[in-house]
């Protein structure tokens, strides 16, 4: 099985956001709560040393997704072919009556229920329909500055290296997620 996986060069982010906007655009998300793919601002120190930081984080596609393995109606699978863990949205019972479990398991809050009651359960599914036709990922082809990419994760580690940790993330050797990193240093 090939692991696609997602890169992120945290040198590179400006947090500009275009990243989360391309992705709420192509996949018709609402402008509410539900981002597929978040961009968090860290911030550290007092004036005048200060440290600014952004991680642009959609899910992880872990190799042991905890989503999946809590999910009581087999609603969230991992692809045998490429690693892609997908939601069947008809399955999912929603947000009332399986209280969530896949939004508490996963350590980086990728699992997203809409502001609806018994909303389904939506996260990102690695432009799936996109990498299908041959195409990169919305998120990696609207970065302005070139922080991102997708792609196997082998190819990852051999054209970016193998640092799984970054500002603001912290790697689970238990789900190992899919992330390959070029951190900022304080």
């Amino acid at each position: 099985m090939t692991q696609l996986g997602f890169y992120f060069d945290q040198t590179r982010c400006t947090g500009c956001y275009t990243c989360a906007v391309a992705c709420k655009d192509w996949h018709d998300l609402d402008a509410g709560t539900v981002n597929w793919m978040r961009v968090n601002a860290i911030e550290k120190g007092r004036f005048p040393d200060l440290f600014v930081a952004y991680l642009a984080l959609p899910c992880c596609h872990c190799t042991n997704p905890p989503c999946a393995a809590v999910c009581p109606v087999e609603a969230i699978s991992k692809r045998a072919s490429d690693g892609i863990v997908v939601v069947d949205r008809d399955k999912c019972p929603g947000n009332m009556d399986c209280r969530s479990a896949c939004f508490k398991a996963c350590s980086w809050n990728a699992p997203q229920f809409g502001p609806g009651k018994n909303a389904k359960m939506q996260k990102c599914d690695l432009c799936l329909e996109r990498l299908e036709k041959g195409r990169q990922t919305v998120c990696v082809e609207a970065c302005p500055m070139y922080a991102l990419d997708v792609g196997p994760l082998s190819e990852l580690r051999a054209k970016y290296g193998d640092c799984v940790e970054a500002e603001g993330f912290h790697y689970s050797e238990r789900f190992k997620p899919s992330v390959i990193f070029k951190p900022k240093k304080e």
